[in-house]
């Protein structure tokens, strides 16, 4: 399971270089609710993703020890788009319900961007 830690470590990373940029979008421009939308997304869709690969690796574990998982997270990952996006509907003006939801994407984003990063890095 190296592997998979450290393609972990890389999409955190390019995560949180998608977050700071967020971050000088809000304070620097007057699209203020788009950017905190993308804050808001981006950071429960970083949330999912360390749940989700916290979940694998106990599905991994257990599996080799021959034992039951109950299941990989899928209503907590869920209840978390949720709530953005009701905050987001709660909050028009401060929080943008497109860019909320654009954000809580933004994890598969990067997923598959590095995904064919590697894969062609790789082939070299």
């Amino acid at each position: 399971m190296p592997e998979f830690k450290t393609t972990f470590v890389r999409q955190r990373k390019y995560i949180f270089l998608l977050l700071s940029i967020y971050v000088l979008g809000w304070g620097f421009t007057s699209y203020q609710s788009i950017f905190l939308g993308l804050i808001l997304g981006t950071s429960l869709s970083l949330f999912n993703l360390w749940l989700i690969v916290r979940k694998t690796q106990r599905f991994g574990d257990a599996v080799v020890r021959g034992e039951k998982v109950r299941s990989l997270g899928t209503i907590t990952r869920m209840a978390s788009a949720l709530l953005a996006v009701m905050l987001a509907l709660e909050y028009p003006k401060e929080l943008h319900l497109v860019s909320v939801v654009f954000g809580l994407m933004t994890s598969y984003i990067v997923i598959m961007i590095d995904y064919f990063l590697q894969s062609f890095y790789l082939r070299k």
